[in-house]
């Protein structure tokens, strides 16, 4: 059985392999303190949060999400990252994973949980399309340079 719940200091090693498949799958290099930074982000947990999801003792898939005002409602979850090994990929991994976070925010009195995806994933879009609707927004984005 999945079982899903906070990160451990001894998660560290694993977490940050499976956040570097999830940046290698969207074709990104990040330096290496952003990972230190999103750790120690989430080991505080108020600004930033991450749950891990985890099959005999063995780390398979984390989601990373962060709670923001929204100028119409209450709060909002936005789930900015979700990735699950590939060889446990169909098991309910990641479906276990945004149930889990539905229910914080549910439990925060958030009004809703999003999230985007890139328009080729259409494994994970599989999914998505069976437990969230896509409301047809596209995504505009600004780099900002350092």
């Amino acid at each position: 059985m999945i079982g899903i719940g906070g990160l451990e200091a001894s998660d560290r090693d694993d977490w940050e392999a499976l956040f570097r498949a999830y940046i290698d799958f969207y074709q990104r290099v990040e330096p290496p303190e952003m990972y230190e930074r999103a750790w120690r982000e989430f080991r505080v947990g108020t600004r930033m949060h991450a749950l891990g999801a985890k099959l005999d003792g063995r780390l398979i898939g984390i989601v990373h999400f962060l709670v923001h005002p929204s100028t119409s409602g209450p709060d909002v979850c936005y789930l900015q990252d979700l990735f699950t090994a590939p060889d446990v990929r169909g098991k309910g991994t990641a479906r276990a994973l945004i149930a889990a976070v539905s229910d914080w925010a549910r439990a925060r009195e958030c009004s809703r949980v999003y999230w985007n995806t890139h328009e080729s994933n259409s494994t994970a879009r599989h999914l998505y399309d069976k437990v969230a609707e896509n409301r047809g927004f596209i995504r505009y984005q600004i780099e900002l340079p350092h």
